[in-house]
């Protein structure tokens, strides 16, 4: 197994914990604001091997207190279950992140104990999709995951990064309907400095949604779950 990069320590991918970052690549996903654009296409800017990783955490043991694994899309790394499993070894608490479109590797994941937290992003309505996914059955794949980590994860978030025109007040509106009851719902705003997977979208006017609209959209959503925040 391959990992496409790994930050030594961040205070910020974890909730709670000092952490380091593991990057799997490949994504099937087309998000045009993506900021991972290199790792969305398959790409690997760097290279590690499993022996690697487990040798980097083993070293800095006492001094990380989790370990975050994100991409790309980790659920589509043939080694997902594997990497988890080595890293639980070792002490670590996983957190993973994850558009939600493979659901049963997230329910494998938490039945097997092998993840302790879940930030799935959603990126709109699950009905409307089509600029994200070309998965005509994107819909039910979302809704499962979302019931499953819901009902299983032992500790999650859901998440959606605010870029116009695809994030409004119906559209926040709707995915916390879609998510009501939920623990935690993350609004991000998009981070205008990164280069995305869509070179067309960076030279458009900016679509960064002004604070006065965020704290608008955290008002709208936190009628239906636990806890929204701007991140």
């Amino acid at each position: 197994m391959i990992l496409a990069g790994l930050q030594k320590n961040s205070f910020i991918d974890f909730p709670g914990k000092i952490s380091c970052v593991l990057f799997t690549t490949g994504c099937n996903f087309i998000c045009p604001y993506c900021h991972n654009a290199d790792l969305a296409r398959g790409e690997y800017p760097a290279r590690f091997e499993l022996t690697d990783i487990i040798a980097f955490l083993k070293s800095r043991r006492g001094l990380l207190e989790g370990v975050a694994i994100t991409g790309g899309e980790p659920t589509l790394e043939k080694g997902i279950v594997d990497l988890c499993r080595a890293v639980k070894a070792l002490g670590y608490p996983v957190k993973l992140d994850t558009n939600g479109s493979r659901p049963g590797v997230l329910r494998q994941l938490i039945t097997q104990h092998l993840v302790d937290f879940i930030a799935m992003d959603i990126k709109a309505p699950l009905k409307d999709y089509h600029p994200f996914s070309r998965d005509p059955n994107i819909h039910e794949r979302l809704t499962t995951s979302i019931r499953t980590i819901m009902e299983s994860a032992p500790a999650y978030e859901f998440r959606t990064t605010c870029a116009a025109p695809f994030v409004n007040e119906t559209t926040v509106e709707s995915i916390a309907k879609t998510i009501e009851g939920a623990d935690c719902y993350v609004l991000q705003p998009f981070n205008r400095r990164a280069v995305c997977l869509d070179p067309e979208f960076n030279q458009r006017r900016d679509p960064t949604l002004l604070p006065e609209l965020m704290q608008r959209l955290k008002s709208l959503a936190e009628p239906f779950v636990r806890r929204c925040m701007i991140r």
